[in-house]
């Protein structure tokens, strides 16, 4: 279904609700620059830290997409463990599973509240960045703790630049995005403003700070658009 979730005055702040999930495949494909060649560089990296029965864990999975396509690039048995705290966004996850004939295990919890098997492919695409910094620390620590050594964190999020006038650009460049993708000027005045207070990007030396904080021995940025970003922690 097309995203016109914000096409009417909004009433509530963002969440992740039936009438977002009906729509989100198509929000994030027109939300998230270059979202599906994050999603095919996320399953690449991710596989490479794969090997036969491996644990492979996507926080705040919403529709399982990542899931989905690192099962269907597999040449070895995975387990597949998807988390997210939105009932109405694994339902969805569940048909696509079974559409594609796909095992993946689906938790509806809050992150915090589930405890991590050993693993060695922790993914968390646009998640953190709807954690409170505070608690966004705890949960990379948490990550870290229960990655085997050499496994691996992978991250997408959105980011901010530490010059004001950066920012400015990164703004007016993404709405100029937005709008090529068929969003009118009110939509994304609503999204924005339905995200205020909700949605809290780091920069990319704060998300360094706290992936080696942690305890991460490696980090970089393994893809970046803007003030989009997908990132890499290696326990060594």
């Amino acid at each position: 279904m097309k995203d016109e979730v914000f096409k009417n005055k909004i009433k509530k702040q963002f969440e992740f609700d039936e009438e977002v999930a009906s729509v989100f495949d198509d929000m994030l494909g027109r939300s998230v620059p270059y979202y599906k060649e994050m999603l095919e560089l996320t399953t690449s990296f991710a596989l490479k830290y794969c090997k036969d029965e491996s644990r492979v864990y996507d926080l705040g999975c919403s529709t399982a997409s990542t899931l989905i396509n690192i099962s269907k690039n597999s040449d070895v048995n995975l387990e597949l463990i998807g988390i997210d705290d939105s009932e109405a966004m694994l339902k969805r996850a569940f048909q696509k599973a079974h559409a594609f004939g796909i095992n993946i295990e689906l938790i509806n919890d809050d992150i915090f509240n589930v405890d991590f098997k050993s693993s060695s492919v922790i993914i968390s695409n646009y998640t953190l960045q709807f954690i409170r910094p505070l608690q966004r620390e705890k949960l990379i620590k948490k990550i870290y703790d229960s990655l085997e050594v050499g496994g691996v964190f992978i991250f997408s999020e959105k980011v901010i630049s530490e010059e004001n006038t950066l920012n400015k650009q990164f703004i007016d460049e993404y709405y100029n995005f937005k709008k090529e993708q068929g969003y009118s000027e009110f939509e994304i005045s609503q999204k924005r403003e339905s995200l205020e207070n909700i949605l809290i990007p780091y920069t990319y030396e704060e998300n360094k700070k706290m992936i080696i904080d942690a305890g991460f021995k490696h980090f970089d940025c393994v893809f970046k658009w803007i003030n989009f970003g997908m990132f890499i922690g290696i326990k060594a």
